[in-house]
């Protein structure tokens, strides 16, 4: 256990990262970006973990980012905690696998772009709210949204900023499939555990073949999209949506 992230191996060759900060939905804050960071980064330099998967605890994946943080207004696109895990998702030489349940919103439902394998239990609610705080997209969804869901589809998921369900998160490639409520982790560590059994020098192979083509621009992405996510989250627009949220949940 670090902090708000708890660490496990059940299953050999299977690394189980575990974001546990129930009272906040499991939000993450800076602490918890930079231990799933580490932990990350850990697991993808350690030779007996060949696969790693990334869930939620109590029966939610998480609710995006800790919006106590996005009052801070000095930090840049390129300081934030946010855009480097990012940056270490989207280099993991080792298979990413998800398991949601419940609530997966902001970078709760981008970095998924970034996993090789999802699932999502049927009472999984996925939310794409940045326009709605005024913000814009972030974790290279501008991109990678569009070529795995269309660009109508994502134009809906990211300008509407509504809630959807797993049905349509599989529609729109986010999740391989939607398994009954609270088995998605399960079916994760199943996936994980069999990618685990198949020759690691393969798996590297396939999956550095599969991004190889789309690798720099996601790069260059990342870091555009944060710096214009950054800027306006420092605006007048930003910081009156985050003051109303916090006073619609005052005392809560």
């Amino acid at each position: 256990m670090t902090g708000t992230l708890r660490i496990s191996d059940p299953a050999e060759g299977v690394r189980l990262l575990t974001i546990d900060r129930p009272t906040r939905r499991n939000a993450l804050d800076r602490a918890t970006y930079g231990a799933l960071r580490e932990a990350i980064l850990r697991a993808g330099d350690e030779g007996t973990v060949r696969a790693i998967v990334l869930t939620g605890a109590g029966g939610c994946f998480t609710a995006g980012n800790d919006l106590a943080d996005f009052r801070e207004t000095d930090e840049t696109g390129q300081d934030s905690p946010g855009l480097a895990l990012l940056k270490v998702l989207a280099a993991c030489p080792k298979p990413l696998v998800a398991a949601v349940e419940g609530h997966a919103v902001g970078i709760g439902t981008t970095l998924l772009l970034h996993c090789d394998l999802a699932y999502a239990g049927e009472g999984a609610r996925f939310r794409l709210p940045f326009v709605n705080l005024g913000l814009s997209p972030e974790g290279a969804s501008s991109y990678l949204l569009p070529l795995v869901a269309g660009t109508k589809r994502a134009a809906e998921l990211l300008m509407l900023g509504e809630v959807f369900g797993p049905g349509i998160a599989a529609e729109a490639g986010l999740v391989n499939a939607v398994v009954a409520t609270g088995q998605a982790l399960d079916t994760a560590l199943a996936r994980a555990t069999a990618l685990a059994a198949l020759p690691p020098v393969s798996i590297a192979a396939t999956k550095r073949a599969l991004r190889a083509g789309h690798a720099e621009i996601v790069a260059r992405t990342l870091a555009s999209e944060a710096e214009t996510f950054h800027a306006l989250r420092r605006g007048p627009e930003a910081q009156a949506a985050f003051a109303a949220f916090f006073a619609r949940n005052a005392g809560r």
